[in-house]
């Protein structure tokens, strides 16, 4: 495989200028990710810290229970048992649990994660350890149902699962039957191009399809099979046991609601008068938690002092929303700019891998890390790929084409070429022809 470096700009201008101008952002987020210097003060601060985060051994005890049913490679259980020693860092990246991995991101973010991981630990000198966020909590099917392949005839074709449920629950908590799945493998094999590498996808697709519960369990055995020998633990962020060791943060989150909504909206002004979009709606009274009622993902806000839907369904006053965390936090659930404070409780997060959408929403959580004493991590910017396949690189080649000539457009390539055909320099005579023809103009 030849690899070849090209800077592709894209995104928002938030993102562009965290990855090409930081020194013009660096007050909306942590510290350079490029810096040596940086990651070596985010390590000492994560070592001083200790404390305020869950438990690093039942942490682990947690995440090695679902890995030994989802993940259970040696090289995961190896990374748990790093994951247990004080002085551990973790790298982090995440996305919600989609059909056969969702898009080709999914695969470059763990990528990242696990390059990322290794790199710092060769740079510090301690143990770090990659992990993969699955946001099982997310409650948009819509969104992860479906995937999109390229089929026999060189046509993107689109692949859908159905549910055999209407609520509106999160993914991991969503059922979908066997015979769903059997549907959509059969539709996957049918459609792929036949290849030496077809055989071993089509049995990572039925190994993890086979008997899975939800999209996060065939989700997790996917990528378990694709990632788990370099030691990538999975975490599902809807897992019941993680919600009890997260009780304790989302009652913070609840005593200090009011302040994290006033860091949100100060930070969301920040990043307007800098002359850049919101990523992300921050709105008055939104509480950023959602509460679980009979199944369904109920997204809270505040008034008066009362926690409650927009519908009306469910509303509790603070003490009684704190005495429902104690009993039932397997009812909470994070939002987006929630998830970042809680996955920094839950892990010694050194720094977490970023798309460029998610870079240009997490500067809005900058100012509420320093509301629950905590500090931002690092970011680092997921890579990305634009794969040229066989015959098209030999069509590159035979034409002396770059992959910038390509991204560009052909035009001026083609004028080129055809210049160079015009040995009789036929082009001339032409536009003397048109020269001579048009009509005179009398004075």
């Amino acid at each position: 495989m030849n690899i070849v470096k090209e800077p592709l700009s894209g995104g928002s201008a938030l993102a562009r200028d965290y990855i090409e101008n930081f020194e013009k952002v660096s007050h909306l987020y942590g510290g350079d990710f490029r810096s040596k210097e940086s990651r070596s003060i985010r390590a000492e601060w994560l070592d001083r810290s200790e404390g305020l985060r869950a438990d690093r051994t039942q942490v682990a005890a947690c995440l090695r229970q679902y890995n030994e049913k989802h993940n259970s490679h040696d090289a995961v259980m190896s990374s748990l048992a790093l994951l247990e020693q004080p002085g551990t860092l973790v790298v982090t990246g995440g996305q919600q649990s989609g059909l056969f991995t969702g898009p080709l991101l999914v695969v470059y973010k763990a990528m990242t994660t696990i390059m990322a991981a290794k790199e710092a630990a060769e740079q510090l000198g301690r143990p770090v350890i990659p992990l993969f966020w699955i946001a099982g909590e997310d409650h948009d099917w819509d969104e992860v149902n479906h995937t999109y392949v390229l089929n026999r005839t060189q046509e993107i074709t689109k692949i859908k699962i159905e549910k055999s449920e209407e609520k509106r629950s999160s993914v991991s908590n969503i059922r979908v039957e066997d015979e769903s799945w059997q549907q959509v493998v059969e539709q996957l094999d049918a459609l792929l191009q036949d290849s030496d590498f077809k055989p071993q996808i089509m049995e990572f697709i039925r190994s993890s399809s086979f008997r899975a519960d939800s999209m996060t369990d065939a989700f997790a055995k996917l990528m378990g099979s694709l990632f788990g020998k370099f030691g990538l633990i999975l975490l599902d962020s809807a897992d019941p046991n993680l919600r009890k060791l997260e009780e304790p943060f989302f009652t913070s989150l609840i005593m200090q609601n009011d302040a994290l909504e006033t860091a949100y909206m100060n930070s969301a002004s920040d990043i307007v008068n800098a002359g850049y979009e919101l990523q992300a709606d921050v709105t008055a009274g939104n509480a950023n938690l959602f509460y679980i009622h009979e199944g369904v993902r109920l997204l809270l806000h505040k008034k008066d002092g009362v926690f409650a839907d927009r519908k009306g369904q469910v509303s509790f006053t603070r003490d009684e929303l704190l005495e429902e965390v104690k009993v039932h936090p397997e009812l909470f659930s994070n939002n987006v700019l929630t998830r970042p404070l809680m996955q920094d409780y839950v892990l010694p997060v050194l720094a977490t891998v970023l798309g460029q959408g998610e870079i240009a929403y997490w500067a809005i959580p900058h100012r509420a890390f320093e509301i629950i004493g905590g500090q931002m991590p690092l970011i680092i910017p997921r890579m990305s790929f634009t794969v040229v396949e066989g015959t098209l690189h030999k069509h590159m080649d035979k034409y002396q084409l770059s992959f910038e000539d390509v991204r560009q457009g052909l035009d001026r390539k083609r004028h080129e070429w055809l210049a160079a055909q015009d040995e009789l320099g036929l082009n001339n005579v032409s536009k003397k022809l048109k020269l001579l023809s048009l009509p005179c103009t009398n004075h």
